[in-house]
């Protein structure tokens, strides 16, 4: 287990260099909280496989990512890893999610296999 070590974010105090950036950051803090995840431990939110993360290096890899993004950034993250910061400009969205992408609805039983090789 890795925990948050954190309250809920809230408040006006920012940890992040923009509220954009902010607002991810306690979204995917929040979903981790122990009132509404499902094995926050795990990083699970949902759904006994929906995780906020790939592992907990990811996770601290993504937070550390958000703190450190500027408001001409974008922070893209497939399957749950961080895997690039690119500039973009400030109308640009700060996060892009990519997830599910070698996975057919129909071969869900491969999701296992998959997570284990990273």
């Amino acid at each position: 287990m890795n925990p948050i070590n954190r309250p809920r974010a809230a408040g006006t105090t920012l940890a992040c260099k923009g509220w954009q950036q902010e607002a991810a950051l306690r979204m995917l803090m929040n979903n981790l909280d122990a009132e509404v995840a499902e094995r926050p431990e795990d990083l699970i939110i949902y759904g006994g496989t929906g995780k906020a993360a790939r592992n907990w290096a990811c996770y601290h890899a993504i937070v550390a990512a958000l703190k450190g993004l500027g408001n001409d950034e974008t922070l893209l993250v497939q399957s749950g890893k961080p895997v690039g910061v690119f500039r973009t400009h400030e109308a640009a969205p700060r996060v892009l999610i990519a997830n599910a992408n070698l996975v057919a609805t129909g071969q869900l039983g491969k999701v296992p296999r998959l997570e284990r090789l990273g």
